[in-house]
C-alpha cells in the first residue's frame, strides 16, 4: 500500500515507530536498515522514542536489537576521529544508532568495506543475513535512478549480495560526503541484492522530497523493470511506501 503523508517529519515519525515496534515483536527478526539523508530524521526519531521508554524497556530492546545495513562502500575507512575518515556508512550508523542507543557491532551489521577480499566479504555477509533468519523489516531509501540498496540499473531480481560498480549519478547523489566531489566517492560498494531484500517479510519504502517525484511516479506506474531496480518490489507481498507531499508531487494533483 501507499501511505501518503504530508512532510519529512511525518514520514520520519512512521518509520521510527514501526522499526521500534519490529524491535519488540516477538520473534524479533533482524532489522534491515539503510543510510542516507532520508534515514537522519528517521534515526534520530528512533533515537527520541527509545529514550523515552522506561529503563527496563530500553535494556530489553538493546538485548534483541540485530540489524542488517544494506551497503558499505568498498574502501572506506569506518569510524575515527579524524573527519576525513567518517565517510563510511559504518560511521553513519556509529554516530546515527549506535552511539546513541549503546549498541555494539556485532548488533548493527554492516559488509566490512576495506576486507582484503571485497567479492569473498560480499559472499560472507550474505550468508550472515541468512544465517540470522533473514529480514524481517527492511528499510530502504529510493536512489534517484531507482537503485535501492545499491543495486543499480540495470538489475533483475535473481541479484544476490555482490560488489557492484556504483553509476556517475550515484556518485554526483552522494558526493556530498565527499566534499561534494563525485570523483572523490567511491567507485564501488558492496551491497545486498534484490534476492536479499525480497526476502524479507515486511518491506518499508521511504521517501522524501521533490527530486524524488518523478522517480517515484516511475515506481508507482511503471511496470517492472530492471531499468528501475525498485520496480521489483511491487511483487512483494508486504510493502509499504511511505511518502510526503512532495515525493508525491508527480503523482497527487494538489
Amino acid at each position: 500500500p501507499l501511505l501518503p503523508l504530508e512532510d519529512a517529519t511525518a514520514v520520519a515519525r512512521h518509520g521510527a515507530a514501526e522499526l521500534l515496534a519490529a524491535v519488540g515483536a516477538d520473534p524479533a527478526w533482524p532489522l534491515g536498515l539503510a543510510t542516507g539523508r532520508t534515514m537522519e530524521p528517521l534515526y534520530a526519531e528512533l533515537v527520541r522514542l527509545v529514550r523515552a521508554l522506561p529503563r527496563q524497556e530500553q535494556q530489553g530492546l538493546r538485548r534483541r536489537w540485530l540489524s542488517f545495513n544494506l551497503d558499505e562502500y568498498v574502501g572506506v575507512p569506518g569510524p575515527s576521529r579524524r573527519r576525513e575518515q567518517a565517510q563510511s556508512f559504518r560511521a553513519f550508523m556509529a554516530a546515527q544508532l549506535m552511539e546513541p542507543l549503546q549498541l555494539t557491532a556485532d548488533q548493527v551489521c554492516l559488509p566490512h568495506g576495506l576486507a582484503l577480499d571485497a567479492q569473498a566479504e560480499a559472499q560472507r555477509y550474505g550468508a550472515a543475513v541468512a544465517a540470522a533468519g533473514g529480514i524481517g523489516l527492511q528499510l530502504l531509501g529510493l536512489g534517484l535512478n531507482g537503485h535501492v540498496g545499491f543495486n543499480e540499473p540495470p538489475c533483475g531480481p535473481g541479484a544476490a549480495c555482490r560488489v557492484v560498480d556504483l553509476s556517475a549519478s550515484t556518485r554526483r547523489q552522494n558526493a556530498g560526503a565527499f566534499g561534494g566531489d563525485p570523483a572523490a566517492t567511491p567507485a564501488q560498494a558492496i551491497t545486498l541484492g534484490l534476492v536479499e531484500i525480497l526476502a524479507a517479510r515486511r518491506i518499508l519504502l521511504v521517501v522524501t522530497g521533490a527530486s524524488k517525484a518523478a522517480v517515484l511516479a516511475r515506481l508507482l506506474c511503471d511496470p517492472p523493470s530492471a531499468a528501475l531496480p525498485a520496480s521489483w518490489l511491487q511483487g512483494h507481498p508486504a510493502v509499504t511506501v511511505v511518502a510526503d507531499r512532495a515525493a508525491l508531487s508527480a503523482v497527487i494533483q494538489p
